[in-house]
């Protein structure tokens, strides 16, 4: 156990060991709280309290069909970290009652917001699920088996991105793209890697005269996808195949390719990208955006590099290395390697757009 203030050296500066010591300590909590929002929005919790209100553990387990001793201990913990609000401490334990803080509500019960993050539980999960065939595929140097969507399929983190800003904010600063997809005759749009189509259905929803076309390797993201567009009534204009986009063999017939952070988990991201070029239309164009990783590799790095490198360690690059043929990108992919992988592909133009957003950056590649 450590705590928060780290043991002086023999120079009288802080000493590095218990520093360290004192991070790890931390990160713990962090992580330790990762897995109780995994609870959390597992079982409706936070749904269930910012829907009916404050309530006592025996009232949200009546309300979300779960025990009352379990959910006391969650109510206990989230309050002692801040996470929720309770009315009376000193109360006994079945008297007390917790609420959900309006603020908090965007981040932990409200999937529709750009600021929900009650996902990164589900993620993190995941990625804690598999470590131990993970530790075998860095002996062996394959892909972990079986891979970390089982058993309860990836978190949709991407869903109220793509619904809020994709197709209200990024599409229309792309000038050509934008007007193209406005008029007559109706544009179609590829979404390769599409998952659970939100982007396509995003993209409908903002171009009325539009058919979009999305296409996954995961046949039970796509089984999710068509639900979903079926829900959003667009299934008239959206389609989703469960297909391996580097061997499409479609030509020409498309207006627009969008690759939405989804090129560095292909294990063979040249073919992919050559295939959507003879995807194109003559005046067609791919949009990739990716990870908004430093141009070239730094130490220290910022937090979000460090986030991005996490993942590309326990998700991205294990999920690419069973093709022996792997390009072994990881999710660090700087601009340089996607403009090599661009020009390996026969795309003359790769141009990096002036959209400003917090985690991705956006290509257009142009044949």
């Amino acid at each position: 156990m450590t705590t928060d203030s780290s043991p002086a050296g023999q120079d009288g500066l802080a000493d590095p060991a218990a520093a360290l010591a004192d991070r790890l300590f931390h990160d713990m909590i962090g992580a330790l709280e990762l897995f109780t929002v995994y609870l959390g929005e597992r079982l409706g919790l936070y749904r269930a309290l910012a829907m009916e209100g404050p309530a006592t553990s025996a009232e949200l387990a009546g309300r979300t069909g779960t025990t009352e001793r379990y959910v006391r201990e969650w109510l206990e913990h989230h309050a002692a970290s801040g996470l929720l609000e309770v009315d009376d401490p000193a109360a006994g334990p079945l008297a007390r009652r917790y609420q959900l803080p309006p603020a908090y509500v965007p981040v932990l019960a409200d999937p529709d917001d750009v600021r929900y993050r009650a996902y990164n539980g589900v993620e993190i999960a995941r990625a804690g699920r598999w470590l131990p065939q993970l530790v075998e595929a860095f002996r062996t140097g394959g892909a972990p088996d079986p891979l970390p969507w089982a058993p309860e399929g990836r978190a949709e983190y991407n869903r109220a991105t793509f619904l809020n800003l994709l197709g209200t904010q990024w599409l229309p600063a792309i000038e050509d793209v934008h007007r193209r997809l406005r008029r007559e005759p109706p544009a179609r749009v590829a979404d390769l890697a599409c998952g659970p189509g939100w982007s396509s259905i995003a993209i409908a929803q903002a171009y009325p005269l539009v058919t979009v076309d999305g296409l996954d390797l995961d046949a039970d993201v796509i089984a999710a996808a068509r639900r979903n567009a079926e829900q959003a009534g667009l299934s008239d204009r959206v389609t989703f195949t469960v297909t391996d986009a580097a061997g499409l063999g479609t030509s020409g017939q498309y207006d627009l390719v969008t690759i939405l952070e989804g090129l560095h988990d292909m294990s063979r991201p040249v073919d992919v990208l050559r295939a959507a070029r003879g995807m194109l239309s003559p005046s067609g164009s791919v949009l990739i955006a990716d990870e908004l990783v430093a141009e070239e590799f730094t130490v220290p790095a910022p937090d979000l590099e460090r986030y991005i490198y996490g993942w590309s360690v326990l998700s991205c690059l294990p999920s690419a290395m069973g093709d022996p043929a792997t390009a072994a990108t990881g999710a660090v992919m700087r601009p340089a390697t996607l403009g090599r992988y661009a020009r390996e592909a026969g795309f003359r133009s790769v141009g990096i757009l002036p959209l400003e957003t917090e985690i991705w950056r956006f290509y257009q590649l142009s044949p």
